[in-house]
């Protein structure tokens, strides 16, 4: 079970869910493990910006990443996994919640 975020991390994951593409990455990751490029594909983003976006989403606890050999593996924080399929469209951090099925893909 998710521990609520409280302070600053609180904060510091509402301000890195504040630009709409760490949304949509952070939709496709609660769904599976993608890397870089898988990422930069399916959203139509440059490889360049889906690194600067994570990079943000992971220092923010978000994100968690797994090196397989040279391949860099994202997904959602394991704790921010969506629970039930009743809340599939939703982001849970404990403090708010987020609903992906309004986002455009």
């Amino acid at each position: 079970m998710l521990t609520p975020m409280t302070g600053t991390a609180c904060i510091t994951a509402l301000k890195a869910l504040g630009e709409l593409n760490r949304l949509r990455i952070v939709r496709l990751l609660s769904q599976e493990e993608l890397g870089v490029n898988q990422i930069s594909e399916q959203l139509a983003i440059s490889q360049y910006n889906v690194s600067k976006h994570l990079r943000v989403l992971k220092a923010a606890g978000l994100v968690a990443v797994r090196i397989a050999g040279r391949q860099h593996c994202y997904a959602v924080t394991p704790g921010l996994k969506q629970k039930p399929a009743a809340n599939q469209n939703v982001l849970d951090l404990g403090c708010c919640t987020f609903r992906f099925d309004a986002l455009p893909r």
